[in-house]
């Protein structure tokens, strides 16, 4: 192998200081340059994909429940739960401007919502949602029946919240080995209300003992009488 002659890291030094090579610094601007560019485009892809699964999905804004808004991309429980909470209050929403100013969307989230979005107006509020099935409380009948379950999961259900009551959507997903697509289907339409704990007996009173009759006194515990003199 040819030796690198001693000129070589001084010439390669008046290269890089005349701009005719890059220094350490502008190929570690250009190695995080090119990450994040990867990066945007790697995002990009994924939001593009997402869009594209829901494409000829459309939305009724002011009809909409919970997870029909959660099919959205982008969209959050907490916007979900708002703008349901506003239609049950008799609130309508009368276009896209509006929606973007009460939930403060960018305009490119807004463009990806739109096709989706129908702002039909209507003469009366929104008819109140049933309320939620109490998941620890209901019988099987409700849960069955409202909330569309398997016999099998039925009987899982039962069989886990007899344990230990449910906490929250996260744990009955866990403990039920549920897919996503179901949990996210009862968004809004569970509750946890824990049973109350069943209230202790009283006391029993002291059960009074055997009574004994009287005892006579025996004839050592008799008085002496006295001797006559």
């Amino acid at each position: 192998m040819a030796r690198r002659h001693w000129l070589d890291p001084l010439a390669r030094r008046l290269l890089v200081v005349t701009g005719h090579l890059p220094g350490p610094a502008d190929r570690s601007r250009r190695r995080e340059a090119e990450e994040a560019a990867a990066l945007a485009a790697a995002l990009e892809c994924d939001f593009q994909a997402l869009k594209g699964s829901q494409a000829g999905f459309q939305l009724d804004v002011n009809r909409a429940t919970a997870s029909d808004w959660r099919r959205l991309p982008g969209c959050t429980p907490e916007q979900a739960d708002l703008l349901v909470r506003l239609q049950a209050g008799g609130v309508q929403i009368s276009g896209p401007d509006e929606l973007q100013q009460l939930l403060q969307l960018d305009a490119h989230t807004l463009e990806i919502w739109r096709p989706h979005l129908l702002f039909h107006w209507y003469g009366e509020p929104a008819p109140l949602p049933p309320a939620p099935v109490a998941i620890n409380l209901a019988g099987a009948a409700e849960l069955s029946t409202r909330l569309t379950l398997t016999p099998e999961r039925l009987k899982g259900l039962q069989r886990e919240r007899a344990k230990e009551p449910f906490r929250d959507l996260a744990d009955l997903q866990q403990r039920l080995q549920l897919p996503a697509t179901v949990v996210e289907s009862w968004i809004g339409r569970v509750s946890f209300e824990t049973p109350d704990p069943q209230p202790l007996p009283p006391p029993e009173p002291p059960r009074p003992g055997p009574t004994l009759p009287p005892t006579r006194p025996s004839r050592s515990s008799r008085p002496v009488r006295g001797t006559r003199p």
